[in-house]
């Protein structure tokens, strides 16, 4: 019972507790990962769109290199006249170009360097120091023959050290056109915008923490911003060629899970529509969890005094209540054995006193009332042998009754005669089976032998009919099952009317089972009658104390046999006669 108890202390309280911690666990994960992606889906909208408002505004700042006339025109005579040093108009036009260029410089932030590149020379802003860069056949180079395709198109050039300065360290971003004459496609130059990736940093420093981080990849998956400064760059281009990271970039948004620098990591990605860079935003998915870790462990640390407060509980309940329960259990288990004077005093006056004395009494009583069973059982035995040594024997009244026909023979009453010997094979065929069940066709000759009795006594009242189905005289009954049924529905039934009445015996088959029918249109029961019947064969009763045992006794007999199953069912209407239904196994004889 000890263990018991705490089993079920265990099963109510501990692990209905693991149960609950793992499943909010789990909801509870699901929940803060699913809040944290949609508020980071959200947030990569945001960023990227604000980095798409700040290149949009740096294009814009280009368009003006072909509204400006004296720019356009500065251009176009430098392009066609060459690189006129000496010439003072060809410096004027100079002067203009590198006016335009500081004007851009002021109005676009984090600008690092602004180039117009026309006809072979390279022009910076006036106060610009020249001598960090190295220009020279720069026609052939990549980002230039880029942008002479675009044709007056903005490029994008992710991060990358200054294409001419002198041993650059720090990347920056690019965005070229070329510029055209107003109204025509006629190339002027070349402007070549440089730009610091502080402006990445303030555009994200907003959503930048110490939980999240982003990488802005350009379309080719060179990198153009990182979160981790401080990181190896090395190990960072390792785990953008991961398989789940590489993938990513196919697609213009998405998440997913994959394993960045030895930690397992969320990624989402959005792709700009403008510039067709990848905003990445990464997280370490413990960080993310971090909150519902706390509550399984405050789940968890619950199921664990419910376990040592369920093993104090078992320690006190096995002190106080389970040792004395153990000791009164071997003593009720001898008495169990039959071993009924057992020692059961005791000095305690509290629930467990009372109980030892309740026990105690009971076994005296139980002692006491089996010596009066017992008495009672041989007098009852004796009584039973003396009845039935009251009832006459019937092979003397199968011989008396042959001495009789042989009488009746000798002064000629032929129809007294047959009826004696009708009598006298009805009590041969019982006295001669000594067996358990007979086939169909020996009950019905048993029938058939006493109806015959009964039309002898009653001339032109009753008419017997049997309809058998196909090779049901074969089945198995119970010897002398039908008799009483039969006996019944000519006494109770036909007997008790004054028109001729029929008696059927059909037969017909029912999945596995047959059923045996006797049915007679004699006077019938009342509701009452029936509902009275049909609660005496439900019961169980010992029939050799009824005084009629007829269907009663049938019914136990069929079901003691065969089983719980089978057995008699009655229909009947007062007025109309009486069906009684027997329900049998199909069992054929064996050969």
């Amino acid at each position: 019972m000890n263990h018991q108890i705490f089993v079920l202390t265990i099963l109510i309280i501990t692990v209905p507790l693991l149960l609950i911690s793992v499943i909010i666990y789990v909801f509870s994960i699901q929940a803060v990962k699913n809040e944290y992606q949609n508020s980071s889906n959200l947030i990569l909208k945001n960023l990227s769109f604000n980095i798409d408002q700040y290149l949009q505004s740096i294009e814009k700042g280009t368009l003006n290199a072909q509204m400006d006339g004296q720019l356009q025109a500065a251009l176009e005579h430098w392009t066609t006249a060459g690189d006129d040093s000496g010439s003072d108009r060809m410096i004027a036009y100079g002067n203009i170009i590198e006016h335009f260029i500081s004007s851009i410089e002021m109005t676009i932030k984090n600008v690092d360097s602004v180039q117009i590149y026309a006809g072979s020379r390279v022009f910076y802003s006036m106060n610009f120091n020249r001598s960090d860069y190295d220009v020279n056949d720069f026609t052939h180079e990549d980002w230039y023959l880029q942008t002479q395709r675009k044709a007056g198109g903005i490029v994008l050039f992710g991060a990358h050290l200054p294409f001419h300065r002198v041993n650059a360290k720090q990347s920056v971003i690019s965005i070229a056109r070329v510029i055209n004459k107003v109204g025509t496609k006629q190339p002027l130059g070349v402007m070549l915008i440089d730009i610091r990736l502080d402006s990445l940093r303030e555009i994200l420093k907003l959503s930048e923490d110490s939980k999240r981080s982003f990488l802005i990849l350009d379309d080719k998956g060179g990198m153009i911003y990182n979160s981790e400064r401080s990181q190896v760059m090395t190990d960072i281009s390792a785990s953008l060629q991961a398989p789940a990271i590489h993938a990513a970039l196919d697609h213009d948004s998405g998440s997913f899970y994959s394993d960045f620098a030895g930690v397992d990591t969320f990624f989402n990605y959005v792709a700009s529509p403008y510039s067709g860079w990848k905003v990445i935003q990464y997280i370490d998915e413990k960080e993310m969890t971090k909150q519902a870790d706390i509550l399984i462990k405050i789940i968890l640390t619950l199921a664990i005094l419910s376990l040592g407060t369920a093993l104090l509980f078992m320690f006190i309940l096995s002190a106080r209540v389970t040792k004395p329960i153990i000791l009164l259990g071997r003593q009720v288990k001898l008495i169990g054995l039959g071993k009924l004077d057992v020692d059961l005093s005791t000095d305690r006056q509290d629930e467990f006193g009372v109980l030892y004395q309740g026990i105690r009494k009971m076994a005296e009583d139980l002692q006491s009332y089996i010596e009066r069973s017992a008495t009672a059982m041989v007098q009852q035995k004796i009584a039973q042998f003396g009845a039935l040594k009251s009832q006459i024997n019937p092979h003397f009244l199968a011989n008396v009754l042959e001495s009789i026909q042989m009488k009746a023979i000798m002064n000629g009453q032929r129809e007294i005669s047959d009826m004696v010997g009708m009598i006298g094979r009805l009590f041969r065929i019982h006295i001669q089976s000594g067996k358990e069940t007979v086939t169909l066709r020996e009950e019905l000759e048993h029938i058939r032998l006493y109806v015959k009795i009964q039309q002898l006594r009653f001339p032109d009242k009753i008419q017997y009919l049997e309809r058998l189905s196909e090779a049901s005289e074969e089945q198995q009954v119970l010897h002398f099952s039908l008799q009483p049924l039969v006996e019944n529905a000519i006494i109770h039934g036909l007997e008790r009317v004054s028109h001729p009445g029929l008696l059927e015996v059909m037969t017909q088959s029912s999945g596995n089972d047959m059923e045996i029918v006797i049915k007679d249109n004699g006077a019938g029961m009342d509701e009452l009658q029936l509902q009275q019947l049909q609660q005496r064969l439900a019961q169980s009763s010992d029939t050799l104390g009824e005084a009629h045992i007829g269907i009663k006794n049938v019914h136990d007999r069929i079901g003691f046999y065969f089983g719980e199953p089978y057995g008699l069912t009655v229909r009947s209407q007062a007025g109309e006669g009486t069906t009684v239904t027997i329900r049998l196994p199909m069992r054929k004889r064996e050969a």
